[in-house]
Parts: structure tokens; sequence; C-alpha cells
């Protein structure tokens, strides 16, 4: 099975790529998902369906293709339901108004967050060869992702013990804090969300998955994809490629689409640099919006040109350890970075790396723990930290 998800910044026609790609798929006898987990939920507009016409449920808008909308609402409620039970409970014990301390229990993002679930369940029901995912914007797209691992680090160290205080001592700090202490409910409902979007994490990390960056040739758009790029692969999820939409075809009747021309050409070769290595498809600037299955495949087609769609990403992925001579090395995907915007740091097992305001925390394999940090250093767009044999102080260095 292979999945395909679409990011970038709002307004790019992220949506209508993604759509297009999918009626593409299908197209060539590939029965296909495509599902958004944006709350703009465009996807049925793309596609030309009626209002109402597309839900929570796979519709089937073409022979092998179908569209689901994402209700993330309803996803919020049924993984976050326990949790925000608690929450309420400790809030209606501090006198707060019921109305905003209901607000206040919904994790901002949350939603988009929980709409992956969709994606897990649909992989796992065995029904689709492809499933093409139409992503929220490139910033919730990224703490949407980085969601898993980060919350794996709070569930493996701090929760086992938080969890065994409280059942110990829960009337005694009930009576202190005086608001209620959290239930086994509570922990267990954070756990399962826990393993559920690990799995979803799992899933988009493996080799059958992977990113594609939607942009527009404008200096603002690139500089977010240049960003996104490298975060996406700070967290291990691979980049396959890059559509550059709404490009101006050459020549033009006017000096203002002529220089609008000049303009694209000359970001679109800040986008060829700035992704080298990476197939760079081009969207011609139409006179009308594609709208309906039959305009979205012919959009794709001209896209992909004789390139296949859905080729696999290439490569061993972002994240990978190799060994050599003078020791282990640890090598892990950042382009587009130098060595001054990465803070490295070791804390026991621990190597957290941190790029602009994004941060990973990657836990070292049990070889690679017992070593200590020789070097690190940046190069050909990776972070390169060398391990060697020998006694590792408290800090892990």
């Amino acid at each position: 099975m292979r999945i395909l998800l679409f990011t970038g910044k709002g307004g790019v026609g992220k949506s209508t790529i993604a759509a297009g790609t999918a009626a593409l798929a299908a197209a060539a006898g590939r029965r296909t998902l495509v599902l958004s987990t944006d709350a703009a939920h465009s996807l049925a507009d793309a596609f030309g369906c009626p209002p109402g016409t597309i839900g929570a449920e796979p519709t089937e808008v073409a022979s092998n293709l179908y569209v689901q909308q994402v209700d993330a609402q309803l996803r919020f409620e049924q993984s976050w339901a326990d949790v925000q039970r608690y929450l309420l409970s400790v809030l209606d014990a501090t006198g707060l108004d019921p109305v905003t301390a209901e607000e206040l229990t919904v994790i901002p993002g949350a939603e988009e967050v929980l709409a992956l679930l969709e994606l897990r369940l649909q992989a796992r029901s065995g029904a689709w060869e492809v499933i093409v995912v139409d992503c929220a914007p490139t910033a919730e797209t990224l703490r949407l992702l980085a969601l898993p691992e980060a919350l794996g680090w709070y569930l493996h160290r701090v929760l086992p013990v938080e969890r065994r205080v409280v059942k110990a001592l829960r009337p005694v700090l009930s009576r202190a804090a005086g608001v209620p202490m959290p239930g086994d409910t509570v922990f267990d409902a954070i756990e399962r969300l826990h393993a559920e979007l690990d799995e979803v994490r799992t899933l988009l990390a493996g080799p059958d998955a992977s990113v594609r960056i939607v942009l527009t040739p404008e200096n603002v758009v690139l500089a977010e994809a240049r960003r996104s790029y490298t975060t996406l692969s700070l967290f291990g999820y691979r980049v396959d490629g890059v559509v550059a939409n709404r490009v101006f075809p050459d020549g033009g009747a006017d000096d203002w689409r002529a220089g609008w021309v000049v303009a694209q050409h000359e970001v679109l070769e800040r986008v060829t640099e700035s992704f080298a290595g990476l197939p760079l498809w081009r969207s011609a600037y139409r006179p009308r919006e594609p709208v309906g299955v039959a305009a979205l495949t012919a959009l794709a087609g001209e896209v992909y040109g004789a390139d296949d769609p859905l080729a696999a990403a290439t490569g061993s992925g972002p994240f990978q350890v190799t060994r050599g001579r003078g020791g282990t090395v640890l090598r892990l995907a950042l382009p587009l970075v130098s060595r001054a915007e990465v803070q490295l740091a070791r804390t026991g097992d621990d190597l957290v790396v941190t790029v602009g305001s994004y941060r990973r925390v990657v836990t070292l394999p049990s070889g690679l723990a017992r070593h200590r940090v020789a070097g690190a250093r940046v190069e050909a767009g990776e972070l390169r930290v060398r391990f060697v044999e020998g006694p590792v102080d408290e800090a892990g260095r």
C-alpha cells in the first residue's frame, strides 16, 4: 500500500494537487482513497461534489476513487473524552464557568492531530492500494507529525512514575490540592492515544509513505517550504518531491504577465537549488480552476508526465547509523541548514537536536547509549554525530 501526504502553505493549491494525484492513481486501476485532515475541507469542492455528499465515510466519486473528509470533532470526542471529563472536573472544582471550562479543555490543533487516527484505521482495513492525504497547512502538519514522538518521551519516562505516585497518594493529594486527582481511566486514555498515534508515526515513517511539498513560485512560500523540508527530515519523514503550482507559461501579451514570468523563473531557480536531488514537478497556471474528476486527472497527467506519481521514495530514510574505523556515526538528514543553526545536547540515553523552534529527542540504541559523543558536524545536508567507546559521564557525554 502506498501512502502519500501533501502539505504546503495555505492557498498554494495543495488540495487540488492531492486530489489530482489520487484521481490519476484511480484512473490507472489502483483502488484509491483520498482523505482530508484539513479542517477547511476543500476536497468536495475540488471534485465538484454537491454539498453534503462527502462526509466522514469514504464516498465513491469515480471508478476506484473514494473521497473522505475526516470528522475531526468526532475523532476528538472519541479519543479525548476521558481526559476532557477529568479536566472539566478539575476546572469545575475551581469554580470556572462551564462553557469557558469546556473551551479550555480543547488543546489547539488537537482535532487535526486526532484526524490522522482515521488514516491508521483505513490503512489497517486493507481496502486500499493507495491512500492520499490532504494535510492541514504546513505549520499544523509539522506539529501533528511531531506529537507521537514527543508524547512518547513523556509516557515512557514521566507517566509511569506519576501514575504510581497518584495512585498511592490520591486521597492526600486531592485534599491538599483541592481538586480531584486523575484516575486509571485518564491514564489509560492517554496511553491508548499514544499507542494509536505511535502506530500512525510508524506508518508514515515507513518505506511506503512519503510527503510531497506543494508550493507556488513566491519567495515567502519558498522560505516556508524550505523550513518544512528541514523539519520533516528532522522528525524522520521522507520528502519524495516538490510540486511547483501555478507557474505562468513563457511569453505574454503584456508587460504585467511578462514581469510575473521573470519573477517566477528567478524563484524556480532557487527552488531547484533548494531541493536538489528531489523530483520537481511543475503545474502551469490554468485559465480556470480544474474541478471534477476528469479535469483533475488531466491536471495530474500533465504535472507528472512520464513519471510514476506513486513511485516510492528512494534511499535509506532520513535516519541511519553507520560503523567505521573512527567509531559509529549517527546520520540525521537536515537539508538546508548550517552548523550554526543546529543545537545538540546529550542527556542520558537521549540525543536532543534543536533546529530553530523545533526540537527532537532521539533515544539512542542501546549500543550507542553506552558510547560517548566524540564530535558532530553538519555536512552535505546531514547532521553527523560520531560516537566512540569510552566512559560516559552523568550527562551522557
